[in-house]
């Protein structure tokens, strides 16, 4: 039987804008929108789950399949921002934030509990494009993966959990595209999985939580702050060290483009809130002007 429940927050919510930095591309096999709302997979303490979420007249109704379902049901509030106090947030004079807050009351800071998952996913995407990390994220969830129980759409996949992880053959991460020093550090993830599980009891990220992160080798500064964005629900957590973002930051609160040290400067008087100030800025339809170099995409699977 399904477990379920309805979910009635207080503040508005918009599962779009607070699920998106889960999506990764169209073809995600662990999440899906469709007509009738969001569809997630999970892999919990207690076995894999499909969660539903759907809009009601009352608030978002949630139902969840598969072993992990009361653990899905019971995590649907931090999932969609449950916590996430944003009343000391002032950007009134900040034009650029200001609307993109009122065109956004519902977005949110998403705390999904899932540290190894979002841990090795962020580590796909170290150093490499977008297409690359989605390409791989997809070719592995779909052969280590176990269907999605319940009425997913079809394709939907579990995350693999840690011994999954620790068993693929590096040939096979070099089939996904996965070069050496990705596959190495999604190996350490796996051996420690308990241990980066834990952190979750140390809050809502945070200097502890970033230490206890990097203490595996490979996960540096900018996957820590991907991991505790997702997992944790740290709101003051920008991701030094991407490719895109200092320039977006640049553009939209200075009208030029910056470096890691200037995007930190320009986010310093929002200090404890500047990854809700990030999420303003990635939804407020300011883009960075196409020119400039752009990143290579590498196939580790040529070598």
């Amino acid at each position: 039987m399904p477990a379920s429940t309805l979910y009635a927050p207080r503040e508005p919510v918009s599962l779009s804008s607070t699920l998106r930095p889960l999506r990764r591309g169209y073809g995600d096999p662990t999440l899906r929108v469709d007509a009738t709302g969001v569809w997630r997979t999970l892999l919990t303490p207690f076995g894999g789950a499909t969660l539903h979420l759907a809009r009601a007249p009352e608030g978002i109704r949630a139902t969840a399949w598969g072993d992990g379902a009361e653990w899905a049901i019971e995590g649907v509030p931090e999932l969609l921002g449950a916590g996430d106090d944003w009343s000391g947030l002032d950007v009134s004079a900040t034009p650029v934030l200001a609307g993109a807050l009122h065109r956004n009351p519902g977005l949110r800071l998403t705390r999904t509990r899932q540290v190894v998952e979002m841990m090795v996913a962020a580590v796909l995407e170290q150093k490499v494009t977008g297409k690359e990390a989605r390409s791989a994220w997809r070719w592995l969830l779909d052969r280590y993966g176990e269907p999605a129980p319940g009425p997913a759409p079809a394709g939907m996949r579990i995350f693999p959990p840690p011994e999954v992880w620790r068993r693929i053959p590096s040939w096979e991460l070099h089939r996904a595209g996965v070069g050496p020093e990705r596959s190495a550090t999604i190996m350490r993830v796996a051996s420690v999985a308990s241990s980066v599980e834990r952190t979750l009891e140390l809050g809502r990220g945070g200097p502890a939580v970033e230490r206890a992160l990097r203490s595996v080798v490979g996960v540096g500064v900018w996957t820590a702050a991907e991991t505790m964005q997702r997992a944790h629900g740290d709101p003051d957590s920008p991701s030094v060290g991407d490719y895109h973002l200092p320039a977006l930051v640049g553009w939209a609160l200075a009208g030029e483009p910056v470096n890691d040290d200037g995007m930190l400067e320009l986010l310093a008087p929002w200090a404890g809130h500047r990854q809700r100030v990030m999420r303003l800025i990635e939804s407020s339809g300011v883009v960075k002007p196409r020119h400039g170099p752009r990143a290579t995409v590498q196939d580790h699977r040529a070598h």
